[in-house]
């Protein structure tokens, strides 16, 4: 059996959801299809995917086995390209995740700027507010907030950000600034409920303070229109108010009791050996994010 091959056809069987759609894609008849992946599921000795009457679905074993394929046939395509001299010029598709702020305020500019330069690049994002496995998903770089576990994946440090507790000034006219974390227990406390939100709000020395939210919000962008409007105090990474402390529609507060700033890192596969394109817009990316003062 042509390993190779029956690679490409079962991505490509992953991707569609169909065999028919691939039997098309890939110039075969469907029983042919069939017959490889039959096949390949022999070799490998694990049920791929689960046929239903309506699409295919990848099981467990083969979603990790389309992983492993994606990186396989990217290797190839990468050591065609270096064997025909090209192996310097990004090609193919970025795919890129990030939180939902950070991505659309600094890492999508910097996407944009990236298809510029190399046109006949595509790339796909994906901004959420959550982990995700990069190398499961399909993805080539992601951009990580906070302290980072021993993955086996590269990671480059481009900076670090504080997390600000604020106010609009006009709420702290009304209300009075808090001098100490103790003093939050007075004040109307508006909070994120996503996967990262905490019920403790920390501080230098090993400080906690339990905060019970009058306002809770399932967004960040929410939680910080609320502060915006002098509805209440909330606290938030730097960089999602950096246009609002700018304007000076927000305030910091406590800020000589905030905890040490968490690291930002780009990470990604393979190293050394990584595609041309992961490369090239790794070297950009950390060319802009370190020349942001939000990030020093």
């Amino acid at each position: 059996m042509d390993r190779w091959l029956a690679m490409r056809v079962f991505v490509k069987v992953a991707e569609t959801e169909s065999f028919a759609k691939t039997a098309r894609a890939v110039h075969m008849s469907a029983p042919a299809v069939t017959r490889i992946i039959a096949a390949l599921e022999d070799l490998v000795g694990a049920r791929l995917l689960v046929r239903t009457t309506r699409s295919v679905k990848t099981t467990e074993a083969g979603a990790r086995y389309l992983a492993d394929c994606r990186r396989i046939l990217g290797d190839i395509a990468e050591a065609e390209a270096a064997a025909a001299g090209h192996y310097s010029e990004p090609s193919g598709t970025l795919a890129i995740t990030a939180p939902i702020l950070f991505g659309q305020l600094y890492i999508l500019p910097i996407v944009t700027d990236y298809l510029d330069t190399y046109p006949g690049m595509h790339a796909r994002t994906l901004f959420i507010d959550r982990q995700v496995n990069i190398v499961e998903e399909g993805l080539d770089i992601a951009l990580r907030i906070g302290h980072l576990a021993d993955s086996g994946l590269t990671a480059v440090r481009v900076g670090s950000v504080r997390h600000v507790i604020c106010a609009a000034p006009d709420y702290l006219e009304k209300r009075g600034t808090p001098r100490t974390p103790a003093d939050l227990k007075d004040h109307r406390i508006v909070a994120s409920n996503s996967s990262w939100a905490s019920p403790e709000w920390r501080f230098t020395g090993g400080q906690r303070i339990s905060i019970d939210p009058v306002l809770m919000c399932n967004t960040n962008q929410a939680v910080i229109d609320a502060a915006r409007s002098g509805w209440g105090v909330t606290r938030v990474l730097q960089y999602q108010v950096g246009a609002a402390l700018q304007e000076g529609t927000l305030q910091v507060v406590l800020e000589a009791f905030e905890e040490p700033p968490l690291p930002i890192h780009l990470v990604y596969p393979e190293g050394r050996q990584a595609p041309a394109k992961v490369r090239a817009f790794v070297d950009m990316a950390v060319e802009r994010l370190r020349g942001n003062p939000l990030f020093t």
